[in-house]
């Protein structure tokens, strides 16, 4: 389905835009009146990362406050992993496939996260679920997220001695190398189009620069990657995506975003759990 009038009224947005971009709530619930089914799904598939991360904090507390980015709230939640105690393989919308497998593993006194966290684990199955859509243009947006994602895991697992098993996510081809090479470059030459990209910015001491850097990448791909698609849903996701880069930083001062980017690092050297 072809989108004239919605993408013709798209603001004209840069990374560096502060004022003019719309909140994530405020486009969701735009979009979601717009859309056809199908490319609503796509769309959800995008926003599901709230999903996880209320999951995870509704599963520490059952009162905690939930992002409103997420589909399902509290009263949500309680059911959906009310059915999940009671069926197995519950049929309810509300719960994508790979929820259920996490649940299932969560619950499971016996089933071994091999020392990575709940966060991690989620997210493993999130991409991998995300990695079969039949839309390429997202399929190959959590592909490039997760190789980029796992790179500078491994780098940081690498700089600071830490078992790469407990922070790459996923099983693909590159996620297995980057957990048993001791490669400059993990083997990856060739296999990852933004390889020399990324090792150049890991090598930026500045955290806040360089996530800074990471965001211009992430940008940079979307720009390529919808270059041809005027009209399409693949227009309106990455739309999507790049408000949820701009609006990432709307908070941040340069003094906060550097305490938070040392205080993720502080923890990965601690080892233990942290947010994504």
């Amino acid at each position: 389905m072809k989108y004239y009038y919605l993408i013709a009224g798209f603001p004209d947005i840069q990374l560096d835009d502060t004022k003019a971009v719309p909140s994530m709530e405020t486009l969701k619930t735009d979009l979601e009146e717009q859309l056809a089914d199908n490319d609503r799904e796509l769309l959800h598939l995008i926003y599901a990362k709230y999903d996880n991360r209320n999951l995870l904090l509704f599963l520490k507390d059952k009162d905690a406050a939930l992002d409103p980015l997420g589909t399902l709230q509290t009263d949500d939640w309680k059911e959906v992993t009310g059915l999940m105690e009671e069926v197995e393989n519950p049929r309810d919308k509300r719960l994508l496939p790979y929820v259920q497998q996490f649940y299932a593993a969560y619950k499971d006194e016996n089933f071994s996260f091999d020392g990575m966290s709940h966060e991690d684990y989620l997210a493993g199955l999130y991409y991998e679920y995300a990695m079969h859509s039949e839309n390429r243009f997202l399929h190959d947006w959590f592909e490039f997220n997760l190789n980029a994602n796992n790179l500078l895991s491994a780098i940081a697992c690498r700089k600071h001695g830490l078992d790469p098993q407990r922070f790459i996510i996923g099983n693909n081809e590159i996620a297995q190398n980057l957990r048993k090479s001791n490669a400059r470059d993990f083997g990856l030459a060739g296999m990852f189009d933004e390889l020399d990209t990324l090792l150049n910015i890991a090598e930026e001491p500045n955290l806040l620069t360089r996530e800074k850097m990471l965001d211009e990448l992430r940008w940079k791909w979307l720009e390529e990657h919808t270059f041809f698609n005027y009209f399409s849903v693949e227009r309106v996701l990455a739309l999507v995506l790049k408000c949820e880069l701009i609006n990432r930083w709307k908070p941040l001062t340069q003094e906060k975003g550097t305490e938070v980017f040392r205080n993720l690092l502080d923890t990965l050297k601690e080892g233990v759990e942290f947010e994504e």
